[in-house]
């Protein structure tokens, strides 16, 4: 503290004794002239200083904060994406519009309360972190694109001035296959519409709204095309099948707003008609599913019109492997929903029958192409059955499907024994509604066995090159047995035996008398159409001829022998 004390109490030398600085002195050297000169430097550089830190701290300090601005900017009630940002601070405002880039403009936020990572309301480019996989969980309604649809498959949107167009693109588009025929399928060629460019689908109106400046021919003069998307033509079935329709509008028009955008496309179905019936769900739903959107790998958002609850349920996990996104149900959901392309409708081909076709299966797909998809959605793990002899102690196994209703197979019990008698190890089973387990319970199987029925659409879950063995009932029902099920397991790669009964072994032998149109002439019940068949044909049993019926698993066995 001493030491202190001293140091303050120090004397400073009188001030007339300083010496005069050196820089007063080398100043008043220099003329008043040069010296003004100077300062005028002096200031305008001062000025640019200032005007560069000004710059600055609007760009860092939190009351010029854009990001902020945008953002409220962009969540506004107008929903454009033309970027009006606000620079405020407590001495004045000014403001200025800027087109966004690419990356800011293809997604738009409807709720300032989402954030970036919202999963449907605003997608960002996806990053190499968030892309989807091909097994993406349900329950997030996530449509990020791949890195390869981002750059070809769609077209990015943005909203301008209240009305949106695809980048590049000023038309929005739709096709409708409607007048394609099938001579012996008739209902093989259901209307399928397809849509490119700005859609707006609103299921609480049952419409899809396609904006455009011009009017397709499609369209009736009111502008609209009316669809019920059921993959059967079928007349009888169309009146309880929910109608969608397409709604021409101009861009200039009022215009549903969308609360729902998406980067994939839709595809708008019904699962009314027969569906309940395993065949049916295959043939007028889930192929078609398939033959339509397999090549989007997911990617695709599915509106059921129609909805069944316990139908999505029974069928999800084929639906999951078709679709990375849970299903939406048309006839209850409320949103507006926007995408860049979608189908009204589903594109199908014969029963169980998937053909090339330049327009309606372009990517030749294959019925064992369907067979190789449903192995992996259900996990199947069995793609080629037994050979008889390269495991002695393995027998070749068969399921053979009960019937409980109509076509019992009789003495299916004698059948049975015959077959364990050949070294077969037999099942006897009933089909069940459990997919997940009666499909692997066929895959597991060597030989499927059946009376002509739905039952024989489980051949789908067989191993490629395994037996089908179809017992066709009396009443020339050759036709229905080789077009639904016989070709089918031909173009499934699967070995197929069929076993035509004698009227002898039909119940309906104790039904009508010997000389009954059934017995003379069935061709003429035919031709009274599906009511007569199905009362009088399809109400049979039958009790084969063992005798008769041997040669038909003598011929199995040797199927498993190649």
């Amino acid at each position: 503290m001493a030491s202190s004390s001293a140091a303050y109490a120090r004397n400073s030398k009188p001030i007339t004794e300083r010496k005069q600085p050196k820089i007063v002195k080398n100043l008043s050297k220099i003329e008043p002239r040069k010296l003004g000169v100077g300062l005028v430097a002096g200031c305008c550089l001062a000025l640019l200083t200032y005007i560069s830190l000004a710059k600055l701290f609007s760009i860092y300090s939190p009351v010029f904060d854009i990001s902020s601005t945008l953002s409220k900017s962009n969540s506004s009630p107008s929903g454009t994406l033309v970027e009006t940002v606000s620079i405020q601070n407590s001495n004045s405002s000014s403001s200025f519009s800027k087109e966004p880039d690419e990356s800011a403009i293809i997604n738009e936020s409807f709720d300032s309360k989402k954030t970036q990572d919202d999963p449907v309301l605003d997608i960002p480019v996806p990053k190499e972190t968030d892309r989807v996989q091909d097994n993406a969980p349900k329950g997030t309604q996530s449509t990020t694109l791949r890195d390869s649809d981002s750059k070809t498959d769609f077209p990015q949107f943005y909203e301008s001035n209240g009305k949106e167009m695809a980048k590049g693109q000023t038309e929005s588009k739709i096709t409708c296959d409607e007048n394609s025929k099938d001579e012996g399928f008739p209902y093989a060629r259901p209307i399928v519409c397809e849509m490119t460019g700005d859609l707006r689908i609103s299921p609480n109106e049952k419409s899809v709204y396609l904006v455009s400046s011009s009017q397709s021919t499609v369209f009736n003069q009111n502008g609209e095309k009316k669809v019920r998307p059921y993959a059967r033509k079928d007349d009888f079935l169309m009146p309880s099948v929910v109608e969608v329709t397409v709604k021409s509008v101009k861009p200039e028009s009022e215009l549903p707003k969308c609360t729902k955008r998406y980067h994939v496309p839709a595809v708008i179905f019904s699962v009314a008609g027969y569906t309940g019936n395993f065949f049916h769900d295959m043939t007028d739903v889930l192929i078609p599913l398939f033959l339509t959107t397999s090549h989007f790998k997911g990617e695709v958002q599915y509106f059921v019109t129609n909805f069944k609850p316990w139908w999505v349920h029974r069928y999800q996990p084929i639906l999951n492997k078709l679709s990375n996104y849970d299903v939406i149900n048309f006839d209850e959901d409320k949103e507006v929903h926007c995408f860049p392309q979608g189908f009204l409708g589903l594109i199908r081909d014969r029963d169980l029958i998937i053909y090339p076709n330049p327009t309606r299966n372009p990517r030749n797909y294959s019925m064992v192409d369907f067979t190789r998809f449903l192995r992996s959605a259900l996990s199947l793990k069995r793609d080629r059955p037994i050979i008889l002899g390269e495991s002695p102690k393995m027998k070749p196994r068969m399921l053979i499907i009960s019937r409980t209703g109509t076509r019992k197979l009789l003495n299916q019990k004698e059948v049975a024994a015959m077959a364990e008698d050949l070294g077969f190890d037999v099942i006897i089973k009933e089909a069940t509604p459990e997919l997940a387990s009666y499909a692997e319970l066929v895959n597991s199987c060597d030989v499927l066995l059946a009376v002509h029925g739905a039952g024989l659409t489980n051949q789908i879950f067989l191993p490629t090159e395994a037996v089908l063995v179809q017992i066709v009932p009396w009443g020339k029902m050759d036709w229905m047995a080789t077009n639904f099920y016989g070709q089918p397991a031909r173009d499934m790669k699967l070995r197929y035996v069929e076993y035509y009964i004698d009227k002898e072994e039909s119940t309906l032998m104790e039904k009508y008398p010997r000389d009954h149109i059934v017995f003379t002439d069935p061709m003429a019940i035919h031709a009274q159409g599906w009511g007569s068949l199905a009362e009088i044909i399809m109400k049979q049993d039958v009790r084969v001829n063992l005798t008769r019926f041997k040669p038909s698993l003598l011929q199995a066995l040797d199927f498993l022998q190649e």
